[in-house]
């Protein structure tokens, strides 16, 4: 052993030696390069036999040589600044939208602070504003005498505060809704919409992508067209406000969105106006009528959903849409739009919103709450140009559309065997998977499955779609190390239970986990 212990000293000396030698001579090289004295010699040694150009020439070696010194310091500086200030840890995504919100919230709140100031001045300058006295002074609304009550109630009886609600209100006075006596099946209501898309607006469409579209608009009001950009997300929501005669609003999403009032507005407590959106617009305008209208929230997860769509997604869950409500300010105004009572306004039933989202680094992950009240459809596919019959755009009822939507219901219901094969996949996910099926789930199964049928697919298809959106994508929240032994016997368990086969969409989800294990 002590063999080794003096053979491995002397052959690793070798090398720390040879580190030991290069750091000696690059100390030597600077001592050497710094010398002041060996410059100074040097001079002293020639300076008896220079003349004047020798002199001159002298200077401005010495000149050239102060320049190379002062560069090679610049470059070390330059250098070690540059490694120090990208050594440090870089911030995330998350956190730089976060700071984005904070920095537009801090916008805010100054210029809420500066229609303050503004009105002060206003006070200063002698002309009264809503609020103050003759004398320019903010009035105290407890003093008694002081007529501040007087003068609110005149703000209150003169003030509009809606304007283009109030005009949407003259534009419709004396305009009722109109019967288009629609009679079209859910088929050919497929079959038009797909003519016209790629007829009129060279979008083409596959019918496996239709029937999900329109069974999802029979599940729930809120819809998700997700995949990688530039798959046709926004236009086919654009293409289904065109078809039906009245084009999508679109309200594009904003990282700053932390609540409502980012979606609908706000009240401004200097102008005693509400600062009104094209969605609340877009909300407004569909209580008049018996159309359909369609909002598109365009890339609607670059803010968190939860936060500013958060009471759309829990009112929208309502049992009865007689309690679809929101606030808009907290009393009424006598001069505010006829729908609104008492300040709030009701979410009219004919109007569905369809929400965009890519999935990639700049946005946010969309939470189960939403997902759950949501039908999500993938779109990562484009379809070769193909020819079609010519397809007018067709006046729809939202009603007719509804009652098409409930007779698939009744009258094309989940069969028994469906049912139960859907229950034995609930038993086997839970056992092996700890991912349960919930009751709204189940409800959004049997609308999605008869209403797809009805647009002319096989039911299987429908399960299988449903299945892959809904259930599979728990799945990501799971640590896939300990569930891939599994996803191999689930496989065969689908091809054994619903059909070799039948099953495309659950077993392409499953082997791309099983891939990115």
């Amino acid at each position: 052993m002590n063999t080794f212990v003096r053979f491995f000293f002397e052959f690793i000396s070798i090398f720390f030696d040879g580190i030991k030698t290069m750091l000696k001579g690059i100390v030597e090289g600077l001592k050497e390069v710094t010398n002041i004295k060996n410059y100074s010699e040097i001079i002293n040694a020639y300076k008896e036999g220079f003349g004047g150009p020798e002199w001159l020439f002298a200077v401005l070696g010495l000149i050239i040589l102060i320049i190379i010194f002062g560069l090679i310091f610049l470059i070390i500086f330059f250098f070690l600044k540059n490694k120090l200030r990208f050594g440090k840890k870089g911030l995330s995504q998350d956190d730089l939208l976060d700071e984005i919100a904070n920095l537009n919230e801090e916008v805010l709140k100054l210029s809420k602070q500066n229609d303050e100031l503004m009105k002060m001045k206003v006070s200063q300058l002698g002309v009264n504003g809503p609020g103050m006295g003759e004398d320019g002074e903010f009035e105290n609304p407890d003093k008694k005498g002081s007529g501040s009550e007087e003068e609110d109630e005149e703000i209150k009886n003169n003030v509009i505060r809606f304007p283009k609600l109030c005009m949407i209100d003259e534009m419709y006075e004396n305009i009722k809704p109109k019967n288009y006596g629609n009679d079209f099946t859910l088929e050919q209501l497929l079959d038009n919409f797909r003519c016209y898309s790629a007829g009129v607006l060279h979008l083409y469409y596959d019918p496996v992508l239709l029937r999900p579209f329109i069974a999802g608009l029979a599940c729930g009001k809120l819809i998700i067209l997700q995949g990688i950009s530039g798959t046709g997300k926004t236009s086919l929501a654009y293409a289904w406000g065109k078809f039906v005669n009245n084009d999508s609003c679109v309200a594009s999403v904003q990282p700053s969105w932390r609540d409502k009032t980012e979606f609908v507005g706000y009240f401004n407590e200097f102008t005693k106006k509400f600062n009104e959106t094209e969605s609340l617009a877009e909300i407004y305008k569909a209580s008049y009528d018996d159309n359909v209208h369609t909002l598109i929230l365009d890339e609607m997860n670059i803010a968190r959903v939860e936060y500013y769509f958060a009471e759309f997604l829990s009112i929208l869950e309502m049992p009865t849409r007689d309690k679809w409500i929101i606030e808009l300010v907290t009393s009424g105004w006598p001069k505010d739009p006829k729908k609104l009572d008492h300040g709030k306004i009701k979410l009219p039933g004919n109007l569905w919103y369809i929400g965009t989202i890519n999935n990639d680094d700049s946005t946010f992950m969309v939470t189960d709450k939403v997902y759950d009240r949501a039908m999500p459809i993938d779109i990562n596919t484009k379809v070769d140009p193909f020819e079609c019959r010519e397809q007018d755009s067709v006046s729809i009822n939202a009603s007719y559309l509804e009652n098409l939507f409930k007779e698939a219901c009744e009258n094309i219901p989940l069969t028994a065997k469906g049912l139960q094969q859907v229950n034995k996949m609930d038993d086997y996910v839970i056992s092996h998977f700890r991912v349960a099926f919930g009751n709204r789930i189940m409800k959004q199964l049997r609308i999605f499955v008869s209403v797809y049928v009805a647009c002319g697919g096989k039911e299987v298809s429908a399960i299988d779609y449903f299945i892959a959106k809904k259930i599979f994508r728990k799945f990501e929240q799971l640590n896939l190390a300990l569930i891939q032994d599994e996803i191999d016997p689930f496989i065969r368990w689908l091809n054994k239970e619903f059909g070799e086969g039948n099953m495309v969409e659950c077993i392409e989800y499953l082997e791309r986990i099983k891939k990115s294990i």
